[in-house]
Protein backbone atom coordinates (compact mmCIF):
# COMPACT_ATOMS: atom_id res chain seq x y z
CA UNK A 1 0.00 0.00 0.00
CA UNK A 2 1.34 3.42 -0.94
CA UNK A 3 1.85 6.09 1.68
CA UNK A 4 3.98 9.17 2.20
CA UNK A 5 7.56 8.67 3.42
CA UNK A 6 10.33 11.09 4.31
CA UNK A 7 13.81 10.03 3.29
CA UNK A 8 16.70 11.86 4.95
CA UNK A 9 20.11 11.64 3.36
CA UNK A 10 23.28 12.93 5.02
CA UNK A 11 26.38 13.76 3.01
CA UNK A 12 29.22 16.15 2.56
CA UNK A 13 28.61 18.88 -0.01
CA UNK A 14 29.74 17.26 -3.29
CA UNK A 15 28.97 18.33 -6.86
CA UNK A 16 26.75 15.89 -8.74
CA UNK A 17 25.37 14.06 -5.70
CA UNK A 18 21.87 15.47 -6.13
CA UNK A 19 21.78 14.17 -9.71
CA UNK A 20 22.90 10.70 -8.63
CA UNK A 21 20.27 10.62 -5.88
CA UNK A 22 17.43 11.69 -8.17
CA UNK A 23 18.42 9.05 -10.74
CA UNK A 24 17.69 6.38 -8.10
CA UNK A 25 14.07 7.62 -7.97
CA UNK A 26 13.80 7.93 -11.76
CA UNK A 27 14.92 4.33 -12.31
CA UNK A 28 12.26 3.10 -9.89
CA UNK A 29 9.61 5.43 -11.40
CA UNK A 30 9.03 7.19 -8.07
CA UNK A 31 8.06 10.86 -8.19
CA UNK A 32 9.71 13.18 -5.67
CA UNK A 33 6.93 15.21 -4.03
CA UNK A 34 9.29 17.56 -2.17
CA UNK A 35 13.05 18.03 -1.90
CA UNK A 36 14.95 20.29 0.47
CA UNK A 37 18.69 20.43 1.04
CA UNK A 38 20.42 22.35 3.81
CA UNK A 39 23.24 22.19 6.30
CA UNK A 40 22.62 19.89 9.25
CA UNK A 41 23.52 20.35 12.92
CA UNK A 42 26.85 18.61 12.23
CA UNK A 43 29.40 21.01 10.69
CA UNK A 44 30.23 20.13 7.08
CA UNK A 45 27.33 17.68 6.77
CA UNK A 46 24.31 18.42 4.59
CA UNK A 47 20.83 16.98 4.93
CA UNK A 48 18.52 16.12 2.04
CA UNK A 49 14.85 15.83 3.00
CA UNK A 50 12.96 13.96 0.28
CA UNK A 51 9.22 13.27 0.36
CA UNK A 52 7.83 10.43 -1.74
CA UNK A 53 4.57 8.54 -2.00
CA UNK A 54 5.35 4.84 -2.44
CA UNK A 55 5.25 1.43 -0.76
CA UNK A 56 7.25 0.39 2.28
CA UNK A 57 9.17 -2.14 0.17
CA UNK A 58 10.18 0.42 -2.47
CA UNK A 59 11.17 3.14 0.02
CA UNK A 60 13.41 0.65 1.82
CA UNK A 61 15.08 -0.30 -1.49
CA UNK A 62 15.53 3.33 -2.53
CA UNK A 63 17.02 4.31 0.83
CA UNK A 64 19.38 1.34 0.60
CA UNK A 65 20.47 2.30 -2.93
CA UNK A 66 21.05 5.92 -1.90
CA UNK A 67 22.99 4.70 1.13
CA UNK A 68 25.43 2.95 -1.23
CA UNK A 69 26.18 6.13 -3.22
CA UNK A 70 29.71 7.45 -2.93
CA UNK A 71 29.65 10.65 -0.81
CA UNK A 72 26.49 9.60 1.10
CA UNK A 73 27.18 9.10 4.80
CA UNK A 74 23.81 7.58 5.63
CA UNK A 75 20.21 7.48 4.39
CA UNK A 76 17.16 6.88 6.59
CA UNK A 77 13.44 6.70 5.84
CA UNK A 78 10.51 7.50 8.11
CA UNK A 79 6.74 7.74 8.06
CA UNK A 80 5.13 11.11 8.70
CA UNK A 81 4.18 9.96 12.23
CA UNK A 82 7.87 9.52 13.07
CA UNK A 83 8.73 13.08 12.03
CA UNK A 84 7.94 16.65 12.94
CA UNK A 85 7.66 18.59 9.70
CA UNK A 86 6.60 21.91 8.23
CA UNK A 87 6.52 23.84 4.98
CA UNK A 88 6.40 27.57 4.41
CA UNK A 89 4.17 29.29 1.88
CA UNK A 90 4.20 32.86 0.61
CA UNK A 91 1.18 34.54 -0.98
CA UNK A 92 1.09 37.85 -2.83
CA UNK A 93 -2.37 39.41 -2.90
CA UNK A 94 -3.52 42.82 -4.13
CA UNK A 95 -3.43 45.30 -1.24
CA UNK A 96 -6.78 46.74 -2.32
CA UNK A 97 -8.35 43.39 -1.33
CA UNK A 98 -7.34 44.11 2.28
CA UNK A 99 -9.26 47.37 2.26
CA UNK A 100 -12.43 46.11 0.57
CA UNK A 101 -13.45 44.17 3.70
CA UNK A 102 -11.83 42.36 6.59
CA UNK A 103 -11.98 38.87 5.00
CA UNK A 104 -8.25 38.59 4.27
CA UNK A 105 -7.28 39.99 7.66
CA UNK A 106 -9.58 37.45 9.33
CA UNK A 107 -8.15 34.61 7.20
CA UNK A 108 -4.61 35.61 8.14
CA UNK A 109 -5.42 35.70 11.86
CA UNK A 110 -7.49 32.51 11.93
CA UNK A 111 -4.90 30.50 9.98
CA UNK A 112 -1.91 31.54 12.07
CA UNK A 113 -0.36 33.31 9.09
CA UNK A 114 1.31 36.70 9.21
CA UNK A 115 1.74 39.68 6.95
CA UNK A 116 5.37 40.23 5.91
CA UNK A 117 5.09 43.30 3.71
CA UNK A 118 2.48 45.77 2.55
CA UNK A 119 2.93 48.09 -0.43
CA UNK A 120 0.37 50.08 -2.40
CA UNK A 121 0.16 47.33 -5.02
CA UNK A 122 0.51 44.10 -3.08
CA UNK A 123 0.65 42.43 0.33
CA UNK A 124 2.86 39.43 1.13
CA UNK A 125 1.48 36.85 3.55
CA UNK A 126 3.47 33.99 5.11
CA UNK A 127 2.02 30.73 6.43
CA UNK A 128 3.94 27.87 8.02
CA UNK A 129 2.30 24.46 8.33
CA UNK A 130 1.55 21.21 6.58
CA UNK A 131 0.82 21.20 2.86
CA UNK A 132 -2.92 20.81 3.44
CA UNK A 133 -2.97 23.94 5.63
CA UNK A 134 -0.99 26.11 3.23
CA UNK A 135 -3.09 24.87 0.29
CA UNK A 136 -6.34 25.59 2.14
CA UNK A 137 -5.21 29.18 2.81
CA UNK A 138 -4.26 29.56 -0.86
CA UNK A 139 -7.73 28.48 -1.93
CA UNK A 140 -9.36 30.99 0.43
CA UNK A 141 -7.01 33.84 -0.50
CA UNK A 142 -7.42 33.09 -4.19
CA UNK A 143 -10.99 34.32 -3.96
CA UNK A 144 -9.27 37.74 -3.82
CA UNK A 145 -7.05 36.73 -6.78
CA UNK A 146 -3.64 35.66 -5.48
CA UNK A 147 -1.00 37.29 -7.69
CA UNK A 148 1.80 34.87 -6.80
CA UNK A 149 2.13 31.78 -4.63
CA UNK A 150 5.07 29.59 -3.63
CA UNK A 151 5.43 26.72 -1.17
CA UNK A 152 8.79 25.44 0.06
CA UNK A 153 9.92 21.87 0.27
CA UNK A 154 9.39 20.08 3.54
CA UNK A 155 11.75 20.50 6.46
CA UNK A 156 11.64 17.69 9.00
CA UNK A 157 13.20 16.38 12.20
CA UNK A 158 12.74 12.96 13.75
CA UNK A 159 10.71 12.55 16.90
CA UNK A 160 13.40 10.11 18.10
CA UNK A 161 15.43 11.86 20.82
CA UNK A 162 18.65 10.24 19.57
CA UNK A 163 20.24 11.63 16.42
CA UNK A 164 20.74 8.43 14.44
CA UNK A 165 23.39 9.97 12.20
CA UNK A 166 25.54 10.91 15.20
CA UNK A 167 25.27 7.34 16.49
CA UNK A 168 26.17 5.96 13.06
CA UNK A 169 29.20 8.28 12.78
CA UNK A 170 30.43 7.26 16.28
CA UNK A 171 30.14 3.58 15.37
CA UNK A 172 31.90 4.16 12.03
CA UNK A 173 34.72 6.11 13.66
CA UNK A 174 35.16 3.39 16.31
CA UNK A 175 35.32 0.74 13.59
CA UNK A 176 37.88 2.79 11.60
CA UNK A 177 39.98 3.31 14.74
CA UNK A 178 40.00 -0.44 15.41
CA UNK A 179 41.29 -1.09 11.87
CA UNK A 180 44.20 1.32 12.36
Amino acid sequence: MKQEYIITVYSENHIGLLTRITIVFTRRKINIESLTVSESAIPGIFKFTIVVNTTAELVAKVASQIDKQIDVLKAFYHTNDEMIYQEIALYKVPTEALYENNTIETLVRNSGARILEITREYTIIEKTGHKEETQALFEELNKAKVLQFIRSGRVALTRDPIERLSEFLKERDAMLDSID
